[in-house]
Formats: C-alpha cells, structure tokens, sequence
C-alpha cells in the first residue's frame, strides 16, 4: 500500500524539545506509521523534516509542526492518538491551579509562585534570555539546554554573582536541589554528602554508588561542563562550594569535573582549603582518582565500609551464578571476569564524563560521546534515544570489544535494555565481546537488577562500576583476562 504524507501546524503553542521527541517516538510506534516528526517549526526542525521528504507549509519558530508517514488508512488513527498524547502535554498538573492566564514571562512567574529556582530547556540560542530573565527575577536557575555560546555563559555567571544566585549549566543534565530531582535524576535516599559536579553523568555515577552503599546526599548542583574551562573560570562551581559549605544538612562535599583547566583547578583548590566542611575531589586526568575511587574515599571519609559494587559476568563464565544477584563480587575480586577476547576496544558512550573516565582508564580505544552537542542537535539525548549509538554498535566488527555505558533514572529511557539488549545479542552472536557501565539505584524506575539481568542475559558483562567495566573491557581487548579493576 502507497504511503501518505500528513503535515499540520499549530499556532501559539509550545512544549520543551525533549518532551516533544518523546511524543515522536510514540507517535512513530503506533500501528501504521512509518515516519513521525513532531516538533517546533525552527530551521533546524524544519531542514529534518524536508530532508525526509515531507511537503512543508510556512510555519514560524513559535508553531508547532507536525508530520506523519504511513498508511492512508492509518494515519486517520494515528492523528488522533497523537492529539491525545499532545493535550497530555499541555494538561495542568495536579494542585497546579489550571489558571486561564497562565504567566508568559519568567519573571512573571516568579512573582506569581513565590519561586526560587528556575529551569530552562528550550533550544539553545533562546537560552540565554530566559535565564537572564530569571537570574535577574533574583532565581537560581538551571539552564538544561545545551548549544549555548560560552560567552552567554559566561555572562549569565557574572550577574548571577552580583544577584547571589546560582547559574546550573548551561548543558546541566541532573541536579538534586531539597530532594527534587531535575533533569536526568536518580532515585537517591537523602543524606550527608553534597555534590558539586561539573558532569551530569559523573554526579549520576558518584551520587549511585553511594546510594548503593547506604549513603544518601544533601543537594547535587550541577554546574555545567564547561564551568571549570579557562573561559567560566569556575564562576558557578566556587558559588555552589560555598553554598554547600553554608548547608547545615551537608557534612560531606564531593567535587566532580572532566579535566579542569590547571590555572582554575588551582583556584578550586585554593577556594576548598578555606572551607569549613570537609571535600573529596574527584578532577579526572591522568594520574587522579576516578570515579569509584572517589567515591570509596568519601565513603571512608565518613566511616562507612566500602562495599563490593555489583557486577554480573558474561552467563557460563567463573564466578556467574555468584555475581547474578546485586550482592555479587565487585569488579576488584577473582572470578568476578571472563577470559579477554583481544581485538580493538570501542566505547560508544551516551555520557561525557563517563566516557572521559572510561578513556583514562582503559588506556587505549576509540571512544565516542554521543551524547556531546555534535550529536544532539536536532534530536534526543541519546540517554533517551539510543539511535546513534544502535547504529555504531552494529558497525563493529567481530573480534572488537565494545563499551557501553547505560544511565538510568527520571528523564531518561524508560527501559533501555528492550532496545539494546537485542542489539547487544546480535553483536555478541557475530563475535563481538561486549561490556555495560550500568548506572542507576536501586530506586530508579527502570529497576536496576532487572536492566542488569536483561543486558546480562544478552551476553554483556555489566559493571555499576564504569571504571570497573572500562578496566575489564580494557583488559579483554589485549586479551588479558579481565578479573579485576
């Protein structure tokens, strides 16, 4: 059966990117349809969608574009469903008033909900000027959108010092402020520890290893990756230092960043030695700790044993039956690894730090971050949209060994496993030795022991360790066999 175009556009209405993908993605599942594109009409949008061949109408940066392929017959269904899932959207929250004039500025809003914080996701050259808005309303705000100039940053970082608020971001994907989780957030038990962390993924990983080692955390403040870089010169890591530092609730800070540039790592370090509170760093490069270690240094900071991280070995391996529950041996122990494979090593990775860490502690391979804003321009993270990287795990060759990182919690692919699995048992089948960082708590809504077992069972070693997996991955492509981190 022929297939048939339908394209629409709506005016005056908005949803953030992320938000909208996901409606794409649903959309483009039901019975039917072959394509689906769902999103604000900006260039960018409107440039993917005439490359996949849709007619399109003039449509402004503020409307909302909407194209379907399928079946005739289909389509009828489908656009209907699609309503639904778009009015879900727009649907007040419970308790959130239903006002028929809802606010159109920040500012407005802050005045009308007594707010201290506010969070931007919109395309990044429309960044800046909503969080502007909101530095200068006096909030604190999280700025997760990427593709912002650093000299808007930078800007944005000034006047919020001068307001004494806090810019998170730009490009911050988690943040955990009072117990709320913000972005890409982890289900995480309250407690002593508080994060300042120029990483989204590297605060996802310290804060769950923690988690899983009984220890909860106070606030993460994310910072954005580029905070410690010559050009922010650490604007905003040095004000959440001294926010944290001023926390009764905080006994313990955590400080996490990919490579800082040397002249803003000594300010750091200059800046932590007059705090009161006590601070582990975790500043990855070579010769510092990585992520596991920093956090078993905090952990002993603060008297608590340092548990084995749960792994779960290729199935028929020594040591398998053992490590299939979440109290297996960690990666630090015997039997807990397979025999190397040997071969090139590749990590295809959706996190930047994660991927920066795997890279310094393996010691050789192709790394990717498909999660950097090359890769993100026009379409989801790949921490909800795993194309990309499905796409580079098919192209590796047999006798490779491949990489990968999983992250888990709110904002993030709801069950990753049921797209990678698959994908991680036809590399496998073809002889490719495949490795996971797996990083959750045990509260995610993914459910951390089931997302195991399924990759597990698709042939993957996996590691809640990535340091962990990295130096088993690393291991296995030289052939060595991979038993301890």
């Amino acid at each position: 059966m022929a297939s048939t175009d339908v394209v629409r556009t709506r005016t005056g209405v908005y949803h953030d990117s992320v938000s909208l993908m996901r409606v794409s993605r649903a959309a483009a599942a039901l019975p039917g349809v072959e394509v689906a594109v769902v999103a604000m009409a900006t260039e960018l949008n409107l440039g993917i969608a005439a490359e996949l061949g849709f007619g399109l109408p003039r449509a402004d940066p503020g409307d909302l574009l909407i194209a379907l392929r399928g079946e005739a017959d289909a389509l009828e269904a489908a656009s209907a469903e699609l309503d639904g899932l778009l009015a879900a959207l727009s649907a007040p929250s419970a308790g959130g008033g239903g006002a028929e004039h809802p606010p159109r500025t920040v500012r407005a809003a802050a005045r009308e909900r007594a707010a201290t914080l506010a969070l931007v996701s919109v395309p990044g050259p429309y960044a800046f000027a909503e969080a502007l808005d909101a530095v200068e309303a006096g909030l604190s705000v999280m700025i997760f959108s990427d593709n912002v100039p650093v000299e808007q940053e930078v800007l944005l970082k000034r006047r919020a010092a001068e307001r004494g608020v806090l810019v998170m971001g730009p490009d911050c994907g988690t943040a955990v402020v009072g117990g709320a989780g913000l972005g890409f957030a982890n289900v995480l038990r309250p407690g002593p520890v508080g994060l300042v962390a120029a990483s989204g993924t590297g605060a996802q990983q310290v804060s769950c290893l923690l988690d899983l080692a009984g220890v909860g955390v106070s606030h993460v403040l994310g910072v954005g990756g580029r905070d410690l870089s010559a050009d922010v010169g650490g604007l905003s890591t040095l004000r959440a230092l001294e926010a944290l530092d001023a926390d009764p609730a905080t006994e313990l800070i955590v400080l996490i960043s990919k490579p800082p540039a040397p002249e803003v790592a000594r300010a750091v370090e200059e800046a932590v030695a007059k705090l009161g509170t006590p601070v582990v760093t975790a500043l990855l490069g070579t010769g510092q700790d990585d992520l596991t270690s920093a956090t078993e240094a905090a952990l002993r900071a603060l008297g608590v044993p340092v548990p084995a991280w749960p792994s779960w070995p290729v199935p028929g391996t020594p040591g398998a039956a053992h490590a299939a529950s979440a109290a297996s041996a960690p990666p630090g122990l015997p039997g807990t690894g397979d025999a190397g494979a040997g071969g090139n090593l590749r990590g295809i990775y959706s996190g930047g730090t994660l991927c920066v860490e795997a890279r310094l502690v393996a010691g050789h391979g192709e790394f990717t971050d498909f999660g950097d804003d090359a890769y993100t321009v026009g379409r989801a993270h790949p921490m909800i949209d795993p194309t990309l990287r499905l796409e580079a795990l098919a192209e590796v060759p047999p006798g490779d060994v491949v990489l990968l990182d999983v992250v888990l919690g709110h904002g993030a692919d709801p069950d990753p496993s049921a797209r990678l699995a698959p994908a991680i048992a036809e590399a496998v089948a073809r002889g490719v030795t495949a490795v996971v960082a797996l990083v959750g708590s045990e509260g995610d809504p993914q459910g951390l022991a089931a997302q195991a077992g399924a990759l597990n069972a698709a042939g993957a070693a996996v590691f809640t360790s990535n340091a962990g997996a990295a130096g088993h991955a690393a291991r296995a492509a030289t052939g060595i066999a991979a038993n301890a981190r």
